[in-house]
């Protein structure tokens, strides 16, 4: 996937300062998406300057050429280490699309770039996504499938995903088949109903050839924590071996909450090198009853996420969350940077949980 090169003259600059705020990957993503959807050229610098390995990393590189790629764009500067780049935008495209980032660099980042993007091109998208499907720092592919795929659909965007193969760090090796349908436009969400939480189940997995007592010992462990707050529920955690579906060694675990509004949230936790199974099913339990604890109606990983989408969609946005994250605050900042988006936050009266509103951009797809 070769960038293109082309003249930057042409068009206004819109600058980025890639160490504002959170300061990393996620200023990358959501600058380049909404350059691709406005046509706002764009050049980022100090990117991932306050990292103990700052610039492009490899996944990084791989979801700019991709983005590049999908608007026949050019891209300067881009290789790894690099600290500015510029994008210039063309039309986007629809067809197949390949990215491999050919480490365990994850393959729930780069659809986070891809999907926007996809959603205003002229016709249906294909993508196969290669990398990390379970990686540190990032969504789980379960994660991606369970609770942001169902709750983005709000807003109109239609997808569909199929995990070819799971991979996990350090090799990788794990494929995401992705089809985007474009939309006219997107349409405004109100969550702002919590309700009660009516169902919790997950999956604890091992893969290669990690024993199956594992997954067991992760899924007991989880449900004791959760125990000792919700006793009134039925909690189902899956312990599962993964045999055809997965390259290297891995387990992990992911718990899942389903509100009688429709709202979702989740905990999860990967296994590390020297991390009992017990207290990797407990940090994704914990993690999982911080994330409901709140009256909010999604969890501290979905907020960030959907701020794009409310900034493109036509009408006033209306989330509730929980304490709003540095990485929400600067996907905030983007979006209000590069769209005409307006987004406000205000607590609210329990002292634990924040309305996000925005007043979206309503860009249409032209070509629809």
């Amino acid at each position: 996937m070769e960038p293109v090169s082309v003249s930057l003259s042409a068009a206004p600059v819109q600058e980025i300062d890639g160490s504002v705020m959170e300061g990393g990957g996620q200023i990358l993503r959501v600058s380049a998406a909404l350059c691709c959807i406005t046509g706002t050229a764009i050049k980022i610098s100090r990117i991932r300057a306050g990292r103990s390995t700052p610039g492009l990393r490899p996944q990084h590189l791989t979801g700019l050429q991709l983005v590049s790629e999908l608007c026949s764009g050019g891209l300067q500067g881009a290789s790894i280490g690099s600290t500015d780049i510029c994008l210039t935008p063309g039309k986007i495209r629809s067809g197949n699309h390949t990215a491999d980032t050919h480490t365990a660099g994850s393959v729930c980042l780069l659809l986070q770039l891809a999907l926007p993007c996809a959603l205003f091109a002229d016709s249906t998208s294909q993508f196969s996504l290669r990398g990390g499907t379970n990686a540190e720092m990032a969504p789980q592919v379960d994660y991606t499938l369970k609770v942001f795929k169902p709750i983005v659909e709000k807003f109109g965007v239609h997808f569909n995903c199929d995990l070819k193969m799971r991979g996990f760090y350090p090799k990788g090796g794990g494929e995401l088949m992705v089809t985007v349908n474009p939309v006219k436009e997107l349409q405004p969400v109100t969550m702002t109903d919590r309700g009660n939480i009516i169902k919790i189940h997950g999956r604890a997995f091992v893969a290669g050839v990690l024993p199956f007592r594992l997954a067991k010992d992760m899924a007991s462990a989880a449900v004791r924590t959760i125990r000792k707050e919700i006793k009134e529920l039925y909690i189902n955690i899956q312990p599962l071996q993964e045999k055809d579906k997965a390259t290297g060694n891995g387990n992990g675990i992911i718990i899942l909450a389903e509100s009688s509004t429709g709202c979702l949230f989740a905990g999860s936790a990967l296994g590390k090198k020297g991390v009992t199974p017990d207290k990797v099913g407990i940090e994704a339990a914990e993690m999982l009853l911080r994330n409901i604890r709140h009256n909010g109606c999604v969890d501290e990983f979905l907020q960030d996420q959907l701020i794009i989408f409310m900034a493109l969609a036509k009408g006033t946005s209306r989330i509730r969350t929980g304490a709003v994250t540095l990485h929400t605050q600067t996907a905030i900042h983007i979006a209000e940077q590069l769209t005409e988006a307006k987004f406000t936050v205000t607590k609210c009266d329990d002292g634990l949980s924040y309305i996000i509103e925005c007043q979206g951009s309503g860009v249409t797809n032209g070509h629809l």
